[in-house]
């Protein structure tokens, strides 16, 4: 591979909070304020019969914004349970969050998180 080498990272989580359009920066924002690095949002449209009929008499919309955060496994509590309470997931029909846990991600490591991460006992984060 020329001198290329692929970093694997495996201790890691994706997060992934289905909302209704407009309340994806507001995930976004908590997600970061909570120590993620960054999300990925997008629009989706959602459909069922809570749409047609709405949840305990509430009016569900079908345009849904997806926000999809990676983190390490020692931060996704603390992300989930931020990215929870700012997107009032305790409402009915607000939206839905759930975590996937990563079998291998691979993106760009700096030199210096390279260094730290090696410098490191086994078993410490």
């Amino acid at each position: 591979m020329s001198g290329r080498q692929i970093i694997y990272l495996s201790d890691v989580a994706l997060i992934t909070c289905i909302v209704q359009r407009g309340a994806g920066e507001d995930i976004v924002r908590a997600a970061q304020g909570a120590g993620a690095q960054g999300a990925t949002a997008y629009f989706a449209k959602g459909g069922g019969i809570r749409e047609r009929l709405g949840v305990l008499g509430v009016a569900v919309e079908v345009e849904k914004e997806v926000v999809n955060i990676i983190v390490s496994s020692h931060q996704k509590e603390v992300v989930f349970n931020s990215i929870y309470l700012a997107g009032k997931l305790d409402t009915p029909g607000m939206g839905i969050a759930f975590i996937t846990p990563l079998d291998k991600a691979a993106t760009s490591v700096t030199v210096d998180v390279l260094e730290r991460l090696q410098a490191q006992p086994a078993g410490a984060s």
